[in-house]
């Protein structure tokens, strides 16, 4: 195996890097991230992270394709519902759903040209991805940016894989009462309240 070229400081200086100038309250909680990489967002059931991803997969069609593949609802009237409340129509022709396809078969299509930039995956634990898989798939498509959303255990993502995903990831989003914060490589970490209502019912329900 041939070495890869050493890069000077200069060169490094002077290297160009596709990123995305989110609007807020987006940028607040990510900061200006590249249109590469893995993110991922882990919470538990009915607190918010399918929401999000969903807010984000809209306001990311403005930097790129987005395909949105639910694994674990699939083509469902709560998936047409979420899709519903957010106006996605709006942003029709730049995001697609994908009917919980496989991980081989999301490959294929990635391969073809005019593939999307964005990939939405949700959820990671429907993948049956281990770590390798998800190491050969992110250096595969090293342009493309995959988001990951995760079941949660505790505060943290369920499964090894998913930990390892984590730690991986250039942004980290736990969300937990339909609020998220965020550890990521671009700057941002402010909180962001995704829903108004939700968060106070979780908060007074917690302080009970």
């Amino acid at each position: 195996m041939s070495l890869g070229k050493a890069i000077s400081p200069k060169q490094l200086a002077a290297t160009k890097f596709k990123t995305m100038n989110l609007p807020n309250p987006y940028k607040d909680l990510i900061g200006t991230p590249e249109l590469s990489g893995t993110w991922i967002i882990w919470g538990h059931s009915g607190n918010g992270k399918t929401r999000l991803a969903l807010e984000l997969s809209k306001v990311l069609t403005s930097f790129g394709r987005v395909w949105y593949n639910s694994l674990e609802e699939g083509q469902s009237l709560s998936i047409q519902s979420a899709f519903a409340q957010l106006n996605m129509e709006e942003v029709s022709g730049k995001i697609s759903l994908l009917n919980g396809e496989t991980i081989e078969d999301l490959k294929v299509r990635l391969r073809r040209k005019r593939s999307a930039d964005i990939i939405v995956i949700d959820s990671l634990q429907y993948t049956g991805l281990n770590y390798k898989a998800y190491t050969e798939l992110k250096d595969e498509f090293p342009k493309k940016l995959f988001v990951f959303v995760s079941h949660a255990d505790g505060k943290e993502p369920a499964g090894r894989v998913a930990k390892a995903v984590r730690y991986d990831s250039n942004v980290k989003i736990h969300v937990e009462g339909y609020k998220a914060e965020a550890a990521t490589r671009y700057g941002g970490g402010k909180e962001y309240i995704i829903w108004k209502e939700g968060n106070e019912r979780f908060n007074k329900k917690k302080a009970r």
